[in-house]
């Protein structure tokens, strides 16, 4: 990993959907470091282009210009076989969707992405992990017979079961009671914490943002402010600061910064 406990970098990142009238710009030049073993928080309106922020750092999309660096692995640089490696290897992931395979237990489910890469689990990081999402007694069921909240933090000792560079979670409490959501933000926080782990969380939420060491704010593709220590009220008032409707950016945004000449 990044010597400078950098774990994730988009340097002048630009994504472009389309052509001509329906062109539609979603990220505009981001430049943004994502420190290493702490819990940052993505938030915007919507269509600010903070998912496609995530999946762009995590190697789900491609950029149309600009820099992404995984610690010192510059994902723009990467073919398919070298993605399929790093998002096996080096990135972990949490959505909404629990996207957990229904014919496979809960145990089943977490060690899926270390069979398909033929390794073995180090099990006493597996207990650690199974200890910590509180599940030992569900590991034999499937996701039919578990709950939402107990189906998402299979999803998250699945993402972590790895020790990946970075976990990118989603709106992970989006399909939540509000029980289950405390429960799913407490294990990320407590990853983090006790065991050092990167995780980037995309959410609409004040109260799951308040979670995070640094929320980033992004309007209109653009990284507008940053939070750190952040607390439920000041994330929304902030939130409501925000104008969805601000006018395009001047010309000299669309003018290369030169930072995407910038090394992992």
């Amino acid at each position: 990993m990044d010597a400078t406990g950098v774990a994730a970098r988009a340097t002048d990142l630009w994504k472009v959907y389309g052509s001509g009238e329906a062109q539609v710009i979603a990220l505009r030049g981001v430049n943004v470091e994502l420190e290493r073993g702490r819990f940052t928080a993505v938030m915007g309106p919507s269509g600010s282009g903070k998912s496609t922020l995530m999946h762009c750092l995590a190697g789900l999309d491609s950029v149309t210009r600009g820099r992404v660096c995984i610690g010192d692995t510059e994902v723009t640089g990467l073919g398919d076989a070298g993605l399929t490696r790093l998002r096996r290897d080096k990135v972990g992931f949490v959505f909404q969707q629990f996207n957990l395979l229904p014919t496979l237990t809960a145990a089943e489910n977490i060690l899926l992405p270390l069979a398909i890469a033929g390794r073995k689990p180090d099990r006493q990081w597996y207990d650690t992990v199974i200890d910590t999402v509180g599940l030992r007694d569900r590991l034999g069921h499937r996701p039919a017979q578990l709950s939402g909240g107990q189906q998402q933090r299979v999803a998250c000792a699945r993402a972590m079961v790895a020790r990946p560079d970075v976990i990118f979670a989603d709106e992970p409490t989006g399909n939540l009671d509000s029980r289950s959501g405390a429960e799913v933000l407490a294990f990320l926080r407590r990853s983090v914490r006790d065991y050092g782990q990167t995780v980037v969380m995309v959410t609409h939420d004040p109260n799951a943002a308040s979670q995070a060491d640094r929320v980033i704010f992004l309007e209109d593709g653009q990284i507008v402010d940053e939070m750190r220590d952040p607390t439920p009220e000041a994330v929304l008032d902030r939130l409501k600061g925000l104008d969805a409707s601000a006018a395009a950016p001047d010309a000299a945004a669309t003018t290369n910064a030169g930072g995407s000449d910038r090394r992992c």
